[in-house]
């Protein structure tokens, strides 16, 4: 049959483009190697073929491709034929992932919102040595108080709540090599100069699980202290509330613990791990 208007071409269906398929197979794969990846996660021991192809609803054919590539970019190891664990090349990754975690960046929003809470400046100091040096602060002028030590600031450990979370975190020898060091200076009449005294002080440290500063690096300001963790439990950072020594709250401790434990796990750290 002739058509009445010869001129007007019919339109053709649409059809996928060779490249629209490959993207969605490409797709397909990647998903199909994270669940297969997931699954290996699962599991401290290899695991056999025909289980990751039935936890992960893939066709033994299919996770047994799958798994030869990952075995190919060390993403998997083939521990035996047919059994399978994650592979080396994560560790690696992870390695660099956590070389770039900063522990300022990760901790700049829970420090502004301790601060917001309490109304107190907030610091993070890093052990440098025998002193803390503070890389961070949170604070305004309704703090009530000047901040007296400046980012980049540093401060004797036994002095500081945040270095007496450090120094409790170490053996007794080394508390004492830490005083023949430094000779247990003080700043402050309330400053502890007296190693048995450091000792008791840092008993207490460890059976409540954070640290005071009471008037002993300047007088009219007192501090608490939590402990910031990396992935391997290791004391990474302090964080610590200062405040008018008339000011100091201790209901704020546990909200000061918290954030340390947020900021910890967000670093990788598992608490009771």
């Amino acid at each position: 049959m002739t058509s009445a208007h010869p001129d007007i071409l019919p339109i053709p269906r649409a059809e996928s483009s060779p490249q629209s398929n490959g993207s969605q197979m490409a797709i397909q794969v990647l998903e199909r190697a994270m669940r297969l990846l997931d699954v290996l996660a699962t599991h401290s021991e290899p695991v056999p073929l025909k289980e990751l192809a039935a936890a992960t609803g893939l066709h033994t054919s299919t996770a047994h491709r799958i798994l030869n590539d990952l075995v190919a970019g060390r993403y998997v190891d083939r521990v035996d034929s047919g059994m399978y664990q994650l592979g080396m090349r994560l560790l690696e990754l992870g390695s660099l992932v956590k070389r770039r975690l900063n522990v300022r960046e990760v901790a700049l929003e829970p420090m502004r919102e301790l601060h917001r809470v309490t109304g107190q400046t907030v610091n993070l100091s890093l052990q440098q040595g025998d002193e803390i040096v503070y890389i961070e602060r949170a604070w305004s002028e309704r703090s009530g108080m000047q901040v007296v030590r400046a980012i980049g600031g540093h401060a004797p450990l036994h002095l500081t709540s945040t270095g007496k979370l450090f120094l409790s975190m170490v053996e007794p020898r080394q508390v004492r090599a830490y005083a023949l060091r430094t000779g247990l200076a003080g700043t402050t009449r309330n400053s502890i100069t007296d190693i048995e005294k450091l000792e008791r002080e840092l008993a207490m440290v460890r059976r409540h699980g954070y640290a005071r500063d009471n008037e002993e690096l300047e007088l009219g300001v007192r501090c608490i202290a939590a402990g910031i963790h990396d992935d391997s439990g290791k004391l990474l950072a302090g964080l610590s509330l200062s405040a008018p020594a008339d000011r100091l709250r201790d209901e704020w401790i546990p909200q000061l613990q918290r954030a340390a434990l947020q900021i910890s796990e967000a670093l990788g750290y598992e608490a009771g791990r």
